[in-house]
């Protein structure tokens, strides 16, 4: 099974990860917990977390919980996210786990809480997903 500090190398190698600040605080067993902090470039017009950076930390936790497989490929086929209260607070913390796994398939929940500067959590959106494996890389090909 990867390991966290080979899911985190993977992280940072994802430019948009990086210039986000995300950060990998859990992984392995088909579960994976994305946090990012609170930032005024990534909130919109009423002040609140943009539900664009929402759906983003949703899509990439869930791609991480499926990628806990020696040789997994993860990509997202598709999901869908409800937003049930708007984020303001200073940390977001996506935790996703796998459903259900196949051979080339996997489904995957998530839900994005709200993090106080006190540690307690509110959800503010909840996602499905569906994941696909891409497969082995050919000698020569990414």
């Amino acid at each position: 099974m990867p390991d966290m500090a080979f899911a985190q190398q993977i992280l940072a190698a994802q430019p948009f990860s990086a210039l986000m600040g995300t950060r990998l605080t859990t992984f392995g067993g088909g579960e994976a917990t994305l946090e990012l902090a609170n930032r005024p470039e990534l909130r919109q017009h009423y002040g609140y977390v943009h539900g664009g950076v929402i759906a983003y930390v949703a899509e990439n936790a869930m791609a991480f919980a499926s990628g806990t497989e020696p040789g997994d490929r993860p990509l997202t086929a598709g999901f869908t996210i409800d937003y049930v209260r708007p984020a303001g607070a200073e940390l977001l913390r996506a935790r996703a786990r796998v459903v259900r796994r196949g051979r080339t398939l996997a489904v995957c929940r998530c839900e994005v809480s709200n993090v106080g500067a006190d540690g307690t959590e509110s959800v503010c959106a909840v996602a499905q997903g569906t994941i696909s494996f891409a497969p082995p890389v050919a000698s020569g090909r990414a």
